[in-house]
């Protein structure tokens, strides 16, 4: 499933190629999760500003209006100035004066979704819940650890939450619990200071260093020009049962927490 260093990779590769198109056509395939919401007619004749992210949403921004795309489980973008027929799960095509805009999703539970701003009662309903932004300066230490106080699930289960901190999914809470020290199990509200310091720094870092690589590529994610990513490759712990810790040879073990599968150092990660 796309996480957040996989939509940013993807956003990063056209961001910059799509900003100022005009919009000439829109053509749309089988249903997705969520209805477009508007004709799409109405959609040509107009201007692509430029393309954010929240979460694991992109937000390409219109001179009137706002889409917001979801990748769902399986799904990916390409972008390109001639695209080949759409095939049975190109689901939208947004035809542009500098290229097409693509969605490819086998399992169709992406979505693009049309809300006149971000402060539309179906943005607020999408959007409102996400937590900050850990790529970002808005990600504050102090309400990080606030929030994380107020939590007594395990900490792995409220990272994946996404409502203190966003996109730090599956593969990415193993690895970042991992570089902290942290063991997955431990109660978030009984995280000390010093402890929560280390898993804020982590967290910045993994996901920092995932989008250098270009995110990770288990079976579906390509980028906005069909390449997989790399962060696989160097994983800690994720995917590596039985295998020895890289750091003190202990051999990793998984366990599933939430119906996902957790890797862990049980020597690494005593607390």
């Amino acid at each position: 499933m796309p996480e957040l260093p996989e939509v940013e990779v993807t956003r990063r590769g056209f961001v910059d190629r799509i900003a100022g198109a005009r919009i000439e056509a829109v053509r749309m395939g089988k249903p997705l999760r969520w209805a477009l919401g508007i004709d799409p007619q109405t959609l040509v004749g107009r201007e692509v500003r430029t393309v954010r992210r929240r979460g694991k949403y992109l937000l390409v921004e219109l001179d009137t209006g706002l889409l917001l795309l979801h990748l769902g489980m399986s799904g990916s973008l390409r972008f390109d100035a001639v695209l080949p027929p759409p095939g049975a799960h190109d689901h939208f095509d947004l035809v542009t004066s500098r290229g097409i805009l693509r969605l490819n999703d086998p399992r169709r539970f992406g979505a693009v979704v049309h809300v006149e701003g971000e402060d539309s009662p179906l943005a607020l309903k999408l959007l409102g819940g996400l937590g900050m932004e850990p790529l970002e300066d808005s990600f504050d230490f102090e309400a990080f650890h606030a929030g994380l106080r107020k939590r007594r699930a395990p900490i792995k289960l409220v990272l994946l939450a996404g409502d203190v901190v966003v996109g730090v999914g599956n593969i990415y809470a193993s690895e970042v619990l991992f570089l902290a020290g942290i063991r997955p199990t431990v109660a978030a509200s009984r995280i000390s200071r010093p402890r929560a310091l280390r898993l804020h720094a982590a967290v910045r870092q993994v996901l920092a260093r995932a989008v250098e690589q270009g995110g990770t590529t288990l079976r579906d994610f390509s980028n906005i020009d069909g390449h997989s990513g790399h962060f696989q490759i160097e994983a800690t712990v994720y995917g590596r049962a039985g295998e020895p810790c890289r750091v003190c040879a202990t051999p990793v073990r998984q366990m599933r927490q939430g119906q996902r599968s957790t890797y862990f150092c049980p020597n690494c990660q005593k607390y």
